[in-house]
């Protein structure tokens, strides 16, 4: 297990659990041929609601295509979802217990077969996608509609390099409000959602300016940031200067602090609720008004959106920022990493070898 960040390779610290991870090494060690390993949960709560199981292998019913799954990732959203936080979001999830038994949202493998009525796909296809509804990514194997999100992979590719598609997506939900000659201000421009903005941003046409603590500012300039702002030594909220978007990738500000950046019909938007659940409140109120100054990004259109972005990826345009790597049977050390929220861009879980 290996950490990457910008082509270094740094030594991943020794788990901190390694009771958990060897009791889910023995339970995934082997399979059956007609079985799979997958990680489930019964109950929301802390990441050792994580257990291992064999499972059988998914058939593709019509329309549909089965993936064998080389990698996926554990975000903020597969977090957060395993502790069922907000509360609200039980409400699409399961109120008392989760109606989904295993979490995942980004995937890149092999398709291993297809169901009657698949034109666009057939068997030793290399692929990557998004399960924004169902998840299901962490297992050997998943099935997914031929006409959903799910695109081939760039040629140049491997398949650790393409499981960026739910950060990507969720930043491509507010950076495409820009236009070109823009201004743009990223805060939090580490993370999934950061280093994808900036790169998204770029795309784009605007003008980025990337706020990130000290040991990311030659990370963000890497990826196309015109300008760097440390917060750890200067104060971003005391710019003299005004934004035509302020985006708050890492969900740690508010409009609040940030409302004299905006310029005049400038728009402020954060991938969380904000304090009190200020920023929801505000895009309520901003909406029933007529106006979009507040925004909580959401993502439309995955499929559309990931065609644009397998074509960026092939062109060199945009690329993942990769922090840890670790083993499906090592998927509770990778909640608990993401949970720290100290992770630089994505982390990402080796399910089969490719």
């Amino acid at each position: 297990m290996a950490t990457e960040e910008v082509g270094l390779a740094i030594p991943t610290p020794p788990s901190q659990n390694t009771g958990v991870c060897a009791s889910l090494h023995s339970a995934l060690a082997s399979t059956a041929s007609d079985s799979m390993r997958a990680l489930v949960f019964e109950r929301y709560g802390a990441p050792e609601r994580l257990m291992p199981r064999t499972l059988p292998i998914p058939q593709p019913r019509a329309g549909e295509l089965r993936v064998r799954v080389v990698a996926t990732t554990v975000t903020r959203t597969d977090t957060a979802t395993l502790r069922g936080h907000p509360f609200f979001a039980r409400a699409m999830t399961g109120i008392l217990r989760p109606k989904m038994r295993t979490l995942g949202m980004d995937f890149a493998g092999v398709v291993d077969a297809t169901g009657p009525d698949v034109a666009r796909f057939q068997p030793g296809d290399r692929v990557f996608g998004l399960l924004p509804e169902r998840f299901g990514a962490h297992a050997e194997y998943l099935c997914i509609d031929s006409e959903a999100a799910v695109m081939p992979m760039p040629a140049n590719l491997d398949f650790d390099a393409c499981v960026v598609g739910e950060g990507a997506w969720y930043a491509n939900g507010t950076t495409r409000v820009l236009r070109e000659g823009q201004r743009c201000l990223i805060y939090g421009a580490s993370g999934a959602i950061g280093t994808a903005a900036i790169q998204l941003a770029k795309a784009r046409g605007a003008h980025v300016t990337a706020v990130v603590g000290h040991r990311h500012v030659d990370l963000a300039r890497s990826l196309g940031a015109d300008r760097t702002i440390d917060y750890q030594s200067v104060d971003f909220t005391a710019l003299d200067e005004t934004f035509d978007l302020v985006f708050d990738a890492a969900g740690k500000t508010s409009w609040f602090a940030c409302r004299r950046l905006l310029s005049r019909g400038g728009i402020f938007s954060a991938t969380d609720l904000g304090p009190w659940w200020s920023n929801l409140v505000l895009s309520a109120w901003f909406s029933m008004t007529g106006s979009a100054r507040v925004r909580i990004p959401f993502p439309e259109d995955a499929r559309g959106f990931l065609a644009s972005l397998a074509t960026l990826m092939a062109d060199g345009r945009f690329r993942g920022v990769f922090d840890r790597h670790y083993r499906l049977a090592e998927m509770v050390d990778a909640f608990r990493y993401v949970e720290t929220g100290q992770k630089t861009g994505i982390v990402v879980v080796d399910v089969n070898d490719s």
